[in-house]
């Protein structure tokens, strides 16, 4: 498609255009923006601290860029959120936030609880288990929309097309994104398949947009970003930049499962919610998977809820702390 072939060359960045940081703080400065940085964690000792020694040095000493680094926990059992702390994030308990609304267990219920809690004009989600991680995990989001005021949200890919003598080895996402979501917009959405990564954990957005969407709590949270930032803004609003290389842990075939089975039922009810699909069945929220004890075929079942949490737009508490009228 035409349109998807003018927006890899103007919507796709490389985090290398965007190495002066000093020209990128003046420009951020000058436009009086705000940006907040949202860890999300579980159980991330290991990862978390480095992380924020990083951005911190980097980032909010050095260059003055972000202007707040926050971890919001889902509950660890671990030392993250005291590791988190002695290394100077603001620490959060997502059961705290909004608590008139409960707590949903769910990396998309952390997101979203930092819309609330975090005062960034511009709020970069970025995930806890980086094991290289880099200031480019930030500055390579935020700079679309700092030098780009029509671009609302930016989502991270890594591991560019290398040309190895004739081979090339070709860019893509995981096996999720392989597997399900590329075969699924490829049906529904063409131009999305523009985003060369649509699963990634890393995103810059305006906050216009943030508190505009709804958000699934689970698995479906980024797909569910993506159709509906395309929906209301078009693809003009969605970039994506390029950050070489990201090392983290993989997850096994039975927990991808799970993340498929997941994205899936928000495909599905966005698909119903715009017309695209009718006379849907009542979906089970029943994963049923298999295991093998000595000669014995054993089912497993999960129940998985892609609940959703609304717009913050809609939490009257949101609108009380930004002084906007009451519904």
């Amino acid at each position: 498609m035409q349109n998807i072939n003018n927006w890899l060359q103007t919507n796709t960045f490389h985090h290398s255009q965007f190495e002066d940081l000093k020209r990128l703080v003046e420009a951020k400065e000058k436009q009086n923006l705000t940006i907040s940085v949202c860890i999300p964690t579980l159980n991330e000792e290991k990862t978390i601290g480095k992380e924020i020694v990083i951005f911190r040095s980097e980032l909010m000493e050095q260059y003055p860029l972000i202007d707040e680094l926050a971890v919001i926990d889902s509950g660890s059992t671990d030392r993250t959120l005291e590791v988190a702390a002695s290394f100077g994030a603001d620490v959060y308990l997502s059961a705290e936030i909004l608590p008139r609304w409960g707590f949903k267990r769910g990396k998309g219920e952390n997101l979203w609880k930092a819309i609330y809690q975090l005062k960034g004009d511009i709020i970069v989600y970025v995930d806890a288990d980086i094991k290289n991680i880099h200031p480019r995990f930030v500055y390579g989001l935020v700079a679309p929309l700092i030098f780009r005021p029509e671009i609302k949200y930016v989502k991270a890919f890594y591991d560019r097309p290398l040309a190895l003598s004739d081979q090339i080895r070709p860019s893509g996402g995981g096996r999720v994104t392989e597997i399900l979501i590329r075969p699924l917009f490829s049906l529904f959405f063409p131009e999305l398949t523009a985003l060369i990564q649509p699963l990634s954990g890393e995103y810059a957005v305006r906050r216009e947009v943030l508190e505009s969407i709804p958000f699934p709590i689970g698995y479906g949270v980024e797909t569910s970003h993506l159709i509906d930032v395309y929906s209301d803004w078009g693809l003009e609003a969605l970039a994506q930049t390029d950050l070489d290389k990201r090392v983290h842990r993989h997850q096994s075939t039975r927990d991808l499962g799970k993340m498929a089975f997941g994205i899936l039922r928000v495909f599905f009810k966005r698909l119903k919610e715009k017309g695209m699909l009718e006379c849907l069945p009542e979906l089970s929220y029943y994963l049923r998977q298999f295991q093998v004890k000595k000669d014995t075929y054993e089912q497993i079942v999960y129940e998985i809820f892609e609940e959703e949490r609304p717009p913050m737009l809609q939490v009257p508490e949101y609108r009380e702390k930004m002084g906007l009228n009451p519904l």
